[in-house]
């Protein structure tokens, strides 16, 4: 129940919408069971039964049902004995098209308002969603699968909006249609409704364990849901390496297993779900009979406490109550289900970012002075990635990163936009630990290319103008020209307003790189972070990326990951990393001379050239 609670308090003014909700609920069902009850004065008509009775006197005023049943029974008699049973007859009938009306009329605005209940819950869930993983570090993109997580914006959310509607009907509207229908009965004959009321909960048991039952698997359907979108995204994406490695039939066989695991739950939640109708059913049936036989038995005895037309008409509302009953047991078998994805959107949602600005944050306008990386150690699980470095980059200079690959090189440059926090030590800039800084502002003073270069299916000018949302057609353009990537895009069809594709597969690797560039150029930072932004592509796209990157790097403070060496010959200070650890460092001609790590790493590239 509290989690159903907490997917109500995504619907702004629940309350008073609820209000409204069970406020037009109640009307439609005591409309729609007047509709019923005008039934036994219809057929006392029709039976001839009592027409001729005096007139009873109009009841003073008092709230109860004995109330209304007088008012009704004075009208109705003086309707027979002035105008006849047949005018009678058709004051029931209008009536009855009345109570219909209104009824209806009420169900529809029942209708409205659990539409905006449910559409504004989905969207505010949704965003919710977004929201707070949007925030998270990157490592939790690193172990969670992202299929999994595309699952619970779309099909858990979709099994809560679907349990919201059928809670909202069923669990909440129908037991008040059942309490009405049942305090009708009471007042018809409260002997025959207690007999009733003793043999209904065998439904209610019945029902409970295969309710119970559905819970467990409705979590595991929706986990394997995830599971089978996760494999979708990666074959999809990965296509090229499935195709080139003859692996469909990997593929096929995963998709399989995965596809024939979730038919088995699904169809274990069917057949449960598909029992709870005909169980209930069923045993409805039996308990009408039973009523049927012990109302018979009081209409036929001696005394006949119980009139036929009276007894036809419980019978009426009886058969109505079925109905919602049946409607109560399929909505809290839809409401497990959905309570099973709202615990596992709820568990995203919940999830505090790691990486978050403390309490009073200071806010980084301007990088002053210098980087510091002080003892600093990492591991991301319980191995040590990084160990113990100790590394100050001044301001302005170019410091680049080398050595073997699985060094930790990526992992130090990652610690400075405060992707990961270290796990011994402190990253410093301008003598503050970054843990101080607002980590918006922190990031504003950096720009980022990577190997991968990581565009959006936009247009040229969106992907460069990405997160510089003011940025002016005449800045792009400057941004472009610095990357050296506007020629090529004047050559496109439609020029910077050009769709791209997925991830820019439209364009080649060295331009997708130099737009990348571009969109680095475009925000302008003060510190720039190169993570082998050249590594991946040919001669010539090199020669032009490096130069997008010099002109890129000037007057910066630069953090350059390289592959190849000859690339940063001319860094002010180069680094060597192994095993997580700075073993050299110095110049280029430094190192070269000295008969260490970086010496054979350039001597292997040379002879490899």
């Amino acid at each position: 129940m509290k989690t159903f609670l907490r997917i109500l308090n995504y619907t702004p003014r629940i309350g008073s919408r609820l209000v409204l909700f069970f406020f037009f609920s109640i009307l439609g069902i005591i409309f729609g069971a007047f509709n019923i009850v005008l039934v036994i004065p219809m057929l006392q008509v029709l039976f001839s039964r009592n027409i001729n009775d005096p007139v009873p006197p109009l009841p003073d005023f008092h709230l109860s049902s004995d109330y209304v049943v007088g008012v009704f029974n004075h009208y109705f008699r003086l309707i027979i004995q002035e105008n006849g049973p047949l005018n009678a007859l058709l004051f029931v009938c209008g009536l009855i098209v009345l109570c219909v009306v209104l009824a209806n009329a009420f169900r529809f605005l029942e209708r409205v308002m659990a539409t905006k209940i449910r559409v504004d819950l989905v969207r505010n869930i949704r965003l919710d969603i977004f929201n707070n993983v949007s925030r998270l570090h990157i490592g939790f993109f690193n172990n969670e699968r992202k299929g999994d997580l595309i699952s619970r914006f779309t099909n858990d959310v979709q099994e809560v909006e679907m349990a919201v509607m059928n809670s909202l009907k069923a669990v909440l509207k129908e037991p008040i249609t059942i309490v009405v229908y049942f305090v009708m009965l009471f007042i018809i004959s409260a002997k025959l409704t207690l007999f009733t009321l003793i043999v209904l909960p065998v439904i209610g048991g019945a029902l409970a364990e295969i309710i119970k039952r559905l819970k467990r698997q409705a979590k595991q359907s929706q986990e394997s849901l995830g599971r089978i979108v996760n494999i979708l995204d990666e074959t999809f994406g990965g296509m090229r390496v499935v195709k080139a490695f003859n692996a469909r039939g990997f593929i096929v066989r995963k998709m399989e297993e995965e596809s024939d695991y979730y038919r088995k739950v699904n169809k274990s939640m069917s057949y449960k779900n598909e029992l709870a109708s005909p169980v209930s059913e069923a045993l409805g049936v039996m308990i009408v009979a039973g009523i049927i036989f012990f109302g018979g038995n009081m209409v036929l005895s001696a005394d006949s406490s119980l009139a036929p037309e009276t007894f036809l008409g419980f019978l009426a509302i009886f058969s109505m109550i079925i109905q919602p009953a049946k409607a109560f047991s399929n909505g809290i078998t839809a409401l497990q289900k959905g309570t099973a994805s709202a615990n596992r959107i709820f568990a995203t949602i919940d999830t505090v970012p790691v990486i978050q600005s403390p309490p009073n944050a200071i806010v980084l306008e301007r990088f002053q002075s210098k980087i510091e990386f002080v003892n600093v150690s990492f591991a991301y699980h319980s191995e040590l990635v990084l160990k113990n470095i100790n590394l100050t980059i001044p301001k302005g200079k170019m410091v680049a990163l080398v050595g073997p690959s699985g060094g930790g090189k990526s992992t130090l440059a990652d610690l400075v936009p405060r992707f990961y926090d270290p796990t011994e030590g402190e990253v410093r800039i301008d003598g503050h630990a970054l843990t101080r800084y607002d980590v918006a502002s922190l990031r504003n003073q950096l720009g980022i290319v990577t190997q991968e270069s990581i565009l959006f299916n936009d247009t040229v000018f969106n992907n460069i103008s990405f997160g510089a949302p003011n940025a002016t057609e005449q800045d792009v353009i400057a941004a472009a020209k610095v990357a050296n990537a506007h020629d090529f895009i004047l050559q496109a069809k439609e020029g910077y307003q050009t769709f791209i594709g997925e991830r820019g597969s439209k364009l080649s690797g060295g331009q997708r790189q130099r737009l990348s560039i571009a969109r680095a150029v475009l925000k302008n930072p003060p510190i720039l972070i190169l993570d082998e932004a050249t590594s991946a592509l040919d001669t010539e796209s090199e020669k032009l990326v490096q130069e997008a990157l010099f002109n890129l790097m000037k007057n910066r403070t630069s953090i350059v990951i390289a592959h190849r060496l000859s690339t940063i010959q001319h860094a002010d200070e180069i680094v060597v990393i192994q095993d997580g650890e700075i073993v050299e460092r110095g110049t280029h001609v430094e190192l070269t001379e000295k008969n260490g790590v970086y010496r054979k790493l350039s001597d292997f590239q040379n002879h490899d050239n």
